[in-house]
């Protein structure tokens, strides 16, 4: 369960992180979120990713997109290419600019989708083992997972998530290594589990009373999981099978819809490839 690699990440402090609208069912303007505590929360996963050897790659926050900070949902990373984001809501989509400027200043390929999709990045595709498996319907089309599986030529799994709480495939799906994950049921139809029963050989269910902490929204490092601190039996699950949780609080983030995964992009190359042990 180790890479050669060091592990790099993208992330975004969250300056100007706050609830300024309400696009899925966890926002309310209304009741906000708390800065100082948003900043808190943001800099213990800075700090414990660091810790477990991650490089970090920060990008400035910008005033006026207050979900800039969930670098998840840039783009897709693949080897040299970057493949940006086309947000569904329009909300979202001055975010597309500077992810691709940050990514070009990086060296990255940038490959555009055609017009008339949706595709909201690494949020929707995540690859597990070979495959890449896609969440659709609420945000991302099927039709971009199609056209990405054929540009990278790699497999692709669309996957069509049934639950507005759970909008994003990676709040409800976490790849831990080849053929290993960890799903919340209840997010997707029965099409979607028997691809879950069939591609996963070793994978662990959520309950739904963790799911709904954003549970299944994990950074992996190698064997280590960081994770919302309300998961106590996933945590337990993840011992079981040979990784070590580490739980954090990211309460104001969740008010947002997002948790620890949100918060990170993978940059150095979330492929196959990148699974391989040495």
């Amino acid at each position: 369960m180790t890479d050669s690699r060091t592990p790099r990440i993208l992330m975004c402090p969250p300056d100007y992180f706050g609830i300024e609208y309400e696009i899925n069912p966890w926002m309310s303007v209304r009741k906000g979120a708390d800065p100082e505590r948003s900043k808190a929360q943001w800099k213990a996963l800075h700090q414990t990713l660091v810790d477990l050897g991650v490089e970090i790659d920060l990008m400035a926050p910008v005033k006026g997109l207050p979900d800039l900070v969930f670098t998840a949902n840039a783009g897709l990373v693949f080897k040299d290419l970057f493949i940006p984001s086309k947000f569904r809501y329009k909300v979202r989509q001055g975010e597309t600019e500077r992810f691709e400027e940050w990514a070009r200043g990086r060296g990255f390929q940038i490959v555009e989708q055609p017009e008339g999709v949706n595709f909201e990045g690494a949020g929707d595709a995540l690859f597990c083992g070979e495959a890449l498996f896609g969440g659709y319907r609420l945000r991302s089309d099927v039709q971009s997972h199609q056209w990405i599986g054929e540009r990278l030529d790699v497999e692709v799994l669309p996957m069509e998530l049934i639950d507005p709480r759970f909008y994003h495939l990676d709040t409800c799906f976490c790849p831990l290594a080849p053929g290993v994950a960890i799903y919340y049921p209840g997010a997707f139809d029965e099409y979607g589990l028997s691809v879950i029963a069939d591609r996963i050989p070793t994978r662990i269910e959520v309950r739904a009373e963790e799911a709904v902490y954003f549970s299944c929204n994990a950074v992996v490092v190698g064997s280590n999981v960081v994770l919302h601190q309300g998961a106590p039996r996933l945590a337990a699950d993840l011992e079981r099978i040979g990784f070590k949780p580490h739980a954090l609080d990211f309460s104001e983030f969740i008010k947002s819809g997002g948790s620890a995964k949100c918060l990170t992009l993978r940059i150095d190359g979330e492929e196959a490839a990148a699974w391989k042990s040495t």
